[in-house]
């Protein structure tokens, strides 16, 4: 259950991105980012050309007055953008790949991260297809709360799920940085401690681009996910390391054997989690975090590859199990 001041202010935000819906004529994200916009601008309403009209800003200042006297830490906020997206997203569906990352995923990233840096390390984080941000907001602010100093780094092509992640980002005072643009091009990031994303899944475009990648198709275009997770691997460190979601059949499909050349050559794969079946509506839908790291000083391949899956994320004592299972097989397998 949440508590009642976010249930308060859930319907409060509903209720104002409604209006904007309906005064802008406009889609649902374009409203939310329009009234985040408004709420980080201290609750002040924006009107242009008389868009909207006097008697719609004089409801959005009622609400904001009572939403701005709710109290909310920065994970209040991010949990609370989550589920008005979710909701806004069920009324005017989106394609499979601009979904939110579920929380439960993103938390088992956290676990991940924590597992893998002590709190005092300052973690720098690159999501390659960052979408409207969720996983790596919740990654961001979730590793503060644990003491990580965890900067992020954002890029997407789609400047609508790129505002909604600014938006976020901006009122939950997260340290994370945007880049609009398509990931697979020459990208402005620093090289980064580890690389996360909930991988688009499909075909990328670009076929001259697609060759300059050592999982490049021969012949047609390549997986835009073998791609992306290539591209941000270049931006890792050495020894530093890559969690990606990813479906679980990537390592048998017609074009697993050039994704299977980039990791021989580049990268130790040193795991894969796969996500309990009750997350997915079919066979073909299942994914998994793959878990690589980059060739380094410090880093050699795991004696034993970690296999493992999930039972459920709804059950404590198969999640603990789960934890066990990861911690027996770090201390044996990892420098």
């Amino acid at each position: 259950m949440f508590p009642e001041k976010i249930e308060k202010a859930f319907g409060l935000m509903e209720q104002s991105i409604q209006l904007l819906k309906q005064s802008l004529d406009t889609s649902f994200l374009d409203a939310y980012t329009e009234n985040g916009e408004n709420i980080i601008d201290n609750f002040q309403v924006r009107v242009l050309d008389g868009v909207p009209d006097e008697q719609t800003v004089q409801k959005l200042k009622t609400i904001y007055q009572q939403l701005q006297a709710i109290e909310l830490e920065p994970e209040e906020i991010r949990r609370l953008s989550q589920l008005i997206l979710l909701k806004g997203n069920k009324a005017e569906s989106l394609q499979a790949n601009h979904q939110l990352t579920p929380d439960s995923i993103g938390f088992l990233f956290v676990y991940l991260i924590e597992q893998l840096y002590k709190p005092d390390h300052s973690l720098k984080i690159l999501d390659i297809a960052s979408g409207m941000g969720n996983l790596l907001l919740t990654i961001i602010l979730n590793l503060n709360i644990a003491n990580y100093p965890a900067q992020g780094f954002g890029v997407d092509i789609d400047d609508t799920l790129l505002s909604v992640s600014a938006t976020n980002n901006e009122w939950t005072k997260a340290a994370i940085q945007l880049f609009h643009q398509d990931g697979l091009q020459d990208l402005l990031v620093d090289p980064v401690d580890v690389a996360v994303s909930d991988l688009p899944i499909g075909y990328y475009p670009n076929d001259e681009k697609a060759k300059e990648f050592d999982s490049a198709a021969e012949e047609g275009h390549s997986y835009a996910h073998h791609l992306l997770m290539e591209q941000a691997m270049k931006f890792v460190k050495p020894d530093g390391y890559g969690l990606f979601l990813i479906p679980t059949n990537i390592l048998e499909t017609e074009q697993s054997s050039f994704f299977k050349n980039w990791l021989q050559k580049n990268v130790y794969l040193q795991g894969m989690i796969q996500l309990p079946d009750e997350l997915f509506k079919s066979v073909q839908s299942r994914k998994s975090i793959l878990f690589v790291q980059n060739k380094g000083e410090h880093s050699e391949q795991a004696k034993e590859v970690l296999v493992a899956k999930l039972g459920s994320l709804k059950d404590p004592a198969k999640i603990t199990q789960f934890f066990q299972q990861f911690e027996a097989w770090k201390s044996s397998n990892l420098k």
